[in-house]
């Protein structure tokens, strides 16, 4: 059975060739396989966790290569489902100075946004230590009402909870919509991975400890907060302790995805750690700092290649670049 189970989208990205361009200016682009928490589910299981992906994609060319792509890297898609009527999202991305991705999504709907409660494996999900989930599943029906149920079902079998807010404002109806869907999203979550932007946009604070503590109030049930913030590192907090660690230094080729790279590693720290829900709480500033660590090497590393899986590290490939000792 799976440790870690993620829920939500899994699509297309088509990157463009050149850096520093527009969607519309791109001369082409390449395909890769992306979606937040397919992406996370990716990382985990490269870093020799087990970790299954439930979701819904086309029964079309572009669905059958996501499934490839995880069954290659050892994610369980047992639980994954095709739908004939729809097709697999695509989000075309340029890449701005420094690497930092630009979208435009297609999905008017997409498959992900049509998965039901009904096609849920409650059981299923209920067997997994870490259950994992983002915002982008929740902003239509019926995948909103299948994302919660499946929350629902991990609380109660006393999973983890890990929620990734990954705001994507073009998506929603509009900002007001956007920020209190994700809201709604992190009453179901005991870990909450973000960035600093999305820290502000929750909170309406721009000091990064008052947001943190603005958020931890807002939602009583969260136990461990992340923010990363790029090539500075991240940020932690607890109600009991929190800090910050430096990043890595590397050459950003693409950062699509670093932030799911960099979730993924904290979620498979916690597995190896043995931890259960509500244990998180109670990490130490040390084992904080040395899952902050780990983290972000991983991150970095996400950045060093175009798209979002191509350079994920595996387990050996993390302690390699870790011995190394480079800032």
């Amino acid at each position: 059975m799976p440790e870690v189970i993620c829920l939500g989208e899994a699509l297309i990205d088509f990157i463009a060739l050149e850096s520093g361009v527009s969607v519309g200016e791109a001369s082409g682009f390449s395909k890769a396989f992306g979606g937040a928490t397919a992406n996370v589910s990716v990382a985990v299981s490269r870093l020799g966790r087990k970790c299954a992906f439930v979701g819904k994609v086309g029964d079309d060319p572009f669905g059958r290569f996501i499934e490839g792509v995880l069954v290659e890297n050892g994610v369980d898609t047992s639980r994954m489902h095709f739908d004939k009527a729809y097709r697999t999202g695509l989000a075309f991305v340029s890449l701005a100075s420094g690497g930092v991705p630009d979208f435009v999504f297609y999905r008017h709907p997409s498959a992900d946004m049509m998965l039901r409660v009904d096609e849920l494996d409650c059981e299923f999900i209920s067997d997994a230590r870490i259950f994992h989930y983002g915002s982008i599943s929740l902003i239509t029906e019926p995948s909103r009402s299948a994302t919660l149920a499946a929350v629902s079902a991990a609380r109660d079998a006393g999973a983890i909870t890990s929620y990734d807010p990954n705001l994507r404002l073009s998506l929603w109806d509009n900002a007001e919509k956007a920020k209190q869907g994700i809201i709604e999203g992190l009453s179901g979550a005991g870990f909450v991975k973000l960035n600093e932007s999305e820290l502000e946009f929750i909170t309406g604070e721009s000091e990064l400890e008052n947001g943190v503590r603005a958020l931890m109030a807002m939602c009583a049930n969260v136990e461990l907060v992340f923010v990363t913030r790029g090539p500075e590192g991240c940020y932690y907090a607890t109600a009991h302790c929190s800090g910050s660690v430096s990043g890595f230094d590397v050459s950003p080729v693409d950062t699509t995805g670093a932030g799911d790279a960099f979730t993924g590693a904290v979620l498979a720290q916690v597995l190896e750690r043995n931890l259960n829900s509500g244990d998180i709480s109670k990490l130490s500033q040390q084992e904080l700092d040395s899952i902050s660590r780990v983290a972000n090497a991983v991150g970095a590393l996400a950045t060093t290649k175009r798209g979002a899986i191509a350079s994920l590290p595996t387990l050996g490939e993390l302690q390699a670049f870790l011995r190394q000792g480079t800032r």
